[in-house]
């Protein structure tokens, strides 16, 4: 286990690490990493990622409609019996409302379905970025409850009829240690939320978007969301392998037995800078993003941030509007000194990056791919003949691997 009394940084305040971020952005630019090889894979069974398209500026309702079509279309709930507990993950990093976190009206929608399914309790939970939410073994600085009434999303989770848990709230000892899979990038077990052992189900709603550090932030990256902050800790500090424990942090056991549904709404897209703030395109046609299985997801998902990119205004994709890849090692050591303070900092390895001209490019993807020894064969399927013949096409043909 960890040490509980691993001490952490002193507080630093949201424009302490807005300044931060700028110095380290205005340093010189790092040279562009490759990728990591993702080693040799075979061809998986078919894995369905279900789309619903919706106009641009759908209203709530019809986001709402499209959500439970898509859910239902995904899965067929027959792991749901009458009064399980179903935990909700979306992703709160910011009190910035959607696209910069998950989009309210389809957190609604989903805690609706749930319960009009048969779920006893449905619970919406996440822990935000370190930059507003700061756990320690001594004390809290933030609240992510604060975030989600600034955002909506505490509104709409109790809309739905779900309950609302801050891991932060419990404390340090609220968190366990469960372990990725064997041989894992991580020197640890990672250290997540007990409320995790006594859900029986986990529904994942992330958002599609650009990451300043990671370059996207998808499904797999929102896992980060369950960590406490020495977990946090070594995940950016060993900065060398940041991708490959991305990917290894969604094989713990309490995530990956317990994850049943993965559903993004995208009818718009954070494109550049990332996590919190960017260019946010917003498509003729948005789409719902729905599948059972989190990597199909993810390849669907980053596919669409793909097309939205190619609509995105260049200027907009240039220096401090978009500073991955050149500057992300450098943004990401101003994580480690709110984490861990100036000693964690000169530690802290330097970060690959990677030039985004395809999905097989994003490491996270294909160290996922490696350590499954699979490639999924997704296969699209517009739920209700709402997407656009072209847009479809192109999307199936960004997620099929070419020889």
């Amino acid at each position: 286990m960890r040490d509980e009394d691993r001490q952490f940084c002193p507080k630093v305040s949201r424009r302490q690490f807005s300044k931060i971020l700028l110095a380290t952005a205005a340093a010189s630019a790092l040279p562009v990493g490759k990728g990591r090889a993702a080693g040799a894979v075979a061809s998986s069974p078919e894995a369905k990622v279900f789309l619903q398209g919706l106009a641009k500026d759908a209203p709530d309702s019809a986001i709402i409609s499209a959500v439970k079509e898509a859910a239902l279309a995904a899965t067929d709930f027959s792991w749901l019996k009458k009064g399980d507990r179903v935990l909700i993950k979306p992703v709160c990093n910011s009190p910035n409302k959607y696209p910069a976190t998950t989009n309210p009206a389809g957190l609604k929608a989903m805690a609706m379905l749930l319960k009009e399914r048969g779920a006893g309790r449905v619970i919406v939970s996440d822990m935000s970025g370190v930059q507003y939410v700061n756990l320690k073994p001594d004390g809290l600085r933030g609240s992510t409850r604060k975030l989600m009434q600034d955002n909506g999303l505490f509104q709409a989770a109790q809309a739905g009829g779900a309950d609302l848990f801050f891991p932060e709230e419990q404390g340090w000892s609220a968190f366990f240690e469960d372990g990725p899979v064997s041989g894992s990038h991580w020197k640890a077990g990672i250290m997540i939320p007990k409320i995790l052992k006594e859900v029986d189900h986990i529904v994942l709603m992330p958002r599609t978007a650009r990451h300043m550090v990671v370059g996207t932030t998808l499904g797999m990256k929102a896992v980060v969301g369950y960590m406490r902050h020495d977990s946090r800790l070594e995940y950016h500090r060993d900065a060398a392998t940041l991708y490959e424990k991305t990917a290894e942090a969604n094989t713990v056991p309490c995530l990956k037995n317990k994850l049943r549904l993965v559903l993004t709404t995208a009818t718009k897209t954070l494109t550049t800078m990332g996590p919190d703030n960017g260019y946010i395109n917003t498509p003729e046609t948005g789409l719902i993003i729905a599948s059972d299985s989190l990597v199909a997801h993810d390849m669907a998902s980053l596919a669409w941030l793909i097309v939205n990119r190619e609509q995105t205004p260049e200027p907009e994709k240039k220096g401090m509007k978009d500073p991955f890849p050149e500057r992300n090692s450098l943004l990401n050591s101003g994580v480690v000194l709110i984490l861990g303070g100036v000693g964690e900092v000169a530690r802290t390895e330097k970060m690959p990056s990677f030039i985004l001209n395809s999905i097989w490019d994003e490491p996270v993807l294909k160290h996922y791919f490696k350590i499954s020894g699979q490639v999924p064969m997704v296969k699209m399927v517009d739920t209700a003949n709402t997407v656009p013949v072209k847009l479809m096409n192109k999307l199936s043909k960004m997620v099929v691997k070419q020889a």
